[in-house]
């Protein structure tokens, strides 16, 4: 396995890839914060924030204007609770905690973007929008084929002054071009939708090697479609011959059935609007909603 991946769901992307023995390839932060000594400060946001020049500040510091944004300093494994926007000094006073700090409350598109870096220069870029049905829930996430101009010229002059010294993938979220959350891995929900095995051939060779070899000659733009089904059940897979039908489907690129059946439900981390069940990656939105559909009806007839 190139990848060191938790989630059996997305070993599917890596398994056909051979990798030397002693390359390490993170998906979790905690894994990239170990492994990466000299640059784990990126998981710092109040110093991601301040080194954009951005207003920002530890709790205790009180903001000098309002409206800010208020979250944990530090979030690798979803501690972002409590996090919220700050209109006036009362909501300061009323969600003051230790460990968590203020910045300016950006405005404009959320981006998430991986990005391929040979000591710290942008090799090779993509974006991804994700689109919100509400309480912590998405319905479906657009992986673009095209450049982002605001985001690729802030971020890649930021990566080349902050992050020299370093190769390997590096994850943005942005909001209106300025970097919100820095991750020194990718997102491995989605590889097959950046071009599949050639796409983690070159991963490997990124770290094994210190260089990108990838070529993306024709990028398409591709869609992740998630499934959330009601809370309080505890969920089985679906037959492997519906998983199979789905996985056939004409539009569609892989299938994740993006839960343990062998775990309570409660031992999922899953956000208050839904139990996430399922993602299906596709070339096609409707063809996306097509298969979602059809796992909808099998976990709703199933009950749980």
């Amino acid at each position: 396995m190139p990848v060191c991946e938790i989630d059996p769901w997305r070993m599917q992307y890596f398994e056909h890839v051979p990798c030397p023995d002693d390359v390490r390839i993170p998906t979790e932060d905690s894994d990239a914060w170990t492994w990466n000594p000299k640059h784990r400060w990126v998981y710092d946001k109040l110093a991601v924030a301040m080194s954009q020049g951005l207003d920002a500040g530890p709790h205790g510091v009180e903001p000098p204007l309002y409206p800010v944004f208020s979250k944990p300093i530090y979030n690798l494994k979803g501690m972002g609770v409590g996090s919220r926007a700050l209109l006036s000094k009362t909501d300061y006073i009323d969600a003051y905690k230790p460990g968590h700090f203020w910045s300016t409350l950006l405005t404009g598109e959320h981006v998430s973007s991986d990005v391929a870096l040979v000591d710290g220069v942008p090799r090779w870029w993509r974006h991804a929008c994700g689109i919100a049905s509400g309480a912590g829930t998405f319905d479906y996430w657009e992986v673009r084929s095209d450049a982002n101009a605001a985001v690729e010229e802030w971020c890649g002059a930021w990566c080349r002054q902050h992050l020299a010294g370093y190769t390997g993938m590096v994850n943005l979220e942005t909001i209106g071009g300025r970097i919100i959350e820095v991750h020194l891995r990718f997102a491995d929900q989605w590889p097959d939708l950046y071009g599949g095995d050639r796409w983690v051939e070159a991963l490997v060779k990124l770290y094994a090697k210190g260089d990108w070899s990838f070529r993306d000659v024709d990028p398409r733009t591709g869609y992740s479609v998630v499934l959330f089904v009601a809370h309080g059940s505890r969920y089985q897979h679906p037959p492997q011959a519906l998983q199979q039908e789905i996985r056939t489907m004409p539009g569609i690129s892989s299938l994740q059935i993006t839960f343990h059946e062998t775990l309570a439900a409660d031992r999922h981390a899953m956000p208050p609007g839904g139990f996430r069940v399922a993602i299906v990656n596709c070339w096609d939105r409707a063809s996306g909603n097509m298969a979602r559909d059809r796992l909808r009806a099998h976990f709703e007839a199933a009950g749980g």
